[in-house]
């Protein structure tokens, strides 16, 4: 029976988890209803890849190479494959072992099968490894700050204490995770982990050195951290400026690898993954991989990974010889031709004159989708309203990457999801947005 009209439980937003208070949460769903409201603005705040490169036209023939590959390769029946596709499956996913072969094709990275979970995204990954990895209400997970809003989001709904370590401008310091990890400790909590993007940074851009990755697993044995690699824009740099990733020089199991094939593939599968191959004593004296034991945890989430889904990607892998690098080589110098339109198209606004007028400044990674802008006026959700409905243009607020009140003059721009002439008609709108603020309060007497 249904219950009478008004006497239903009224709840307030104190009632529910502590985490959908926290601005981090709603940052992605402000920008969603911004770009829903406003059509025409071009979304330079967009990280998400070219719509372009995608036809769903190719689906069927995906499916279809993975399913001989079922038949042939791995050698089950039609009573095998249909399990395979239409049943809960194995909670650690059925493409382990092309993506080990992608992974040891693309990075040199060789790993054990076993040691490889596909999840339901990389979004999963970071929820996984942070709830078993922080199990005590004093471990702390540290992160670069700025630092991407989904781990600060899975985090946050975890209840796991987070300390942000304040990137400089060469991006996250070594020495200082040794500091942050030492001032924790000193409090009388546990440095449990690290969280870094080693590779074009989401949302600095920044991009670890090869020094810079020896010292923080140094760092990392020094003060007992568990290192949480995410690498989702590792393929974007030309091989043969590409640094290894920190799993691919870690020898003292201190790496754990989070991979996604959102921008190798496409997003809509939502299929990433995780590398953890450190072992784990079981309390009957058995030694198991933490890869069993995130599983485990992922079990009680998503239970598994869409079946239909990784079939496609393991379609995809296949086609392309578990060689994405090959495979995405157009997709590759596509976006860093997009990066270079961007930093160019910034330049033409703002002329060095104009950026000491405006005080405007930006940084100039050496490849990925982002690029920081820094101007003389605070930017917030007011501003970014405003931008979208009078200037047509959306970027995203660099105060949601932060967890200290920083980057309040800052914002990011993308340059992922669009064409060169969109990128420059977006800078364009941008740089009348900035002109007409910075007059505006230059010609306010209580500025």
């Amino acid at each position: 029976m249904s219950a009478p009209a008004g006497t239903g439980v009224a709840l307030t937003l104190a009632d529910l988890c502590d985490a959908l208070a926290q601005p981090v949460i709603g940052s992605a769903t402000f920008l969603n209803e911004i770009a829903a409201r406003h059509p025409e603005a071009i979304p330079l705040a967009a990280g998400r890849p070219y719509d372009g490169f995608f036809d769903p036209a190719e689906l069927p023939d995906l499916l279809d190479r993975y399913l001989r590959h079922l038949r042939e390769d791995k050698g089950l029946d039609e009573v095998g494959v249909t399990r395979q596709l239409f049943q809960y499956g194995r909670t650690a996913g059925h493409i382990h072992e092309l993506v080990t072969r992608t992974l040891a094709n693309d990075t040199g990275l060789r790993v054990d099968p076993e040691a490889v979970v596909v999840l339901t995204g990389a979004q999963e990954g970071m929820l996984v490894c942070a709830r078993a990895l922080c199990p005590g209400r004093d471990d702390v997970l540290l992160v670069p700050s700025p630092c991407y809003i989904g781990m600060l989001g899975a985090a946050g709904l975890l209840g796991v204490p987070v300390v942000g370590v304040p990137e400089g401008p060469d991006g996250l310091a070594p020495a200082d995770v040794a500091e942050a990890a030492r001032r924790v400790r000193a409090e009388g909590r546990r440095p449990r982990a690290l969280y870094v993007v080693p590779n074009f940074a989401n949302p600095s851009g920044h991009t670890l050195s090869y020094a810079d990755r020896v010292a923080l697993l140094a760092v990392a044995e020094a003060e007992d951290l568990i290192l949480i690699e995410d690498d989702p824009y590792g393929f974007l740099a030309e091989r043969a400026r590409r640094e290894p990733a920190l799993k691919a020089l870690d020898t003292g199991g201190r790496v754990v690898h989070i991979g996604t094939f959102a921008k190798t593939c496409f997003p809509g599968a939502r299929v990433g993954y995780v590398v953890a191959d450190q072992p784990v004593r079981l309390p009957d004296g058995r030694t198991t991989l933490l890869a069993e034991q995130l599983s485990l945890l992922r079990s009680m989430i998503t239970v598994n990974t869409s079946a239909l889904a990784q079939a496609v990607i393991g379609g995809m892998l296949l086609r392309a010889d578990c060689r994405l690098d090959e495979a995405n080589a157009d997709r590759a110098a596509f976006y860093r031709r997009n990066l270079t339109v961007l930093l160019d198209s910034l330049a033409r606004e703002f002329p060095p004159r104009e950026r000491d007028r405006y005080r405007v400044r930006w940084n100039t990674p050496a490849g990925g989708f982002f690029v920081v802008v820094t101007v003389g006026f605070d930017v917030d959700d007011e501003v970014l309203a405003e931008s979208a409905s009078r200037y047509q243009v959306l970027w995203t607020p660099m105060s949601y990457f932060h967890l200290d009140g920083g980057g309040r003059r800052q914002l990011r721009l993308s340059c992922s999801a669009l064409t060169p002439e969109q990128i420059e008609e977006g800078v364009r709108r941008l740089a009348r947005l900035v002109r007409d603020r910075s007059a505006a309060i230059a010609a306010d007497p209580r500025s």
